[in-house]
């Protein structure tokens, strides 16, 4: 008669639910507790608690492009001469984007602000 192997233990790509990780992660990170003892209770690898963590705590979405409308204040002067984007700094600096700019300045000034 051949050998059988008998496993036991969790299904690995077991799928836990939005409620479940939530509450994993509350246990692991509440006051006191050790994530490792956490991690051994629900069966769970304490990596996959941190990654869980560090997604909640990434923003929803991904910062991108949104629709601009420019509008003549006092239409003095013309549009070409004027900023297209202005963006006010916390310490009172001030950002002009003139829509003559090539794509790329304005991406990667965009970018160098996040």
């Amino acid at each position: 008669m051949g050998q059988v192997t008998l496993l036991t233990g969790p299904e690995r790509r077991r799928r836990w639910r939005d409620d479940e990780r939530l509450q994993i992660l509350e246990e692991a990170f509440s006051p006191g507790a050790c994530v490792t003892h956490v991690a051994q209770q629900h069966d769970v690898s304490t990596a996959l608690i941190y990654t869980w963590r560090r997604k909640l705590c990434q923003p929803a979405t991904e910062p991108g492009f949104a629709e601009a409308l420019v509008v003549d204040e006092d239409g003095s002067q013309p549009r070409e001469h004027r900023p297209a984007i202005v963006v006010e700094l916390a310490r009172g600096g001030r950002i002009s984007i003139f829509a003559g700019s090539p794509p790329a300045l304005a991406t990667a000034v965009l970018k160098a602000l996040r």
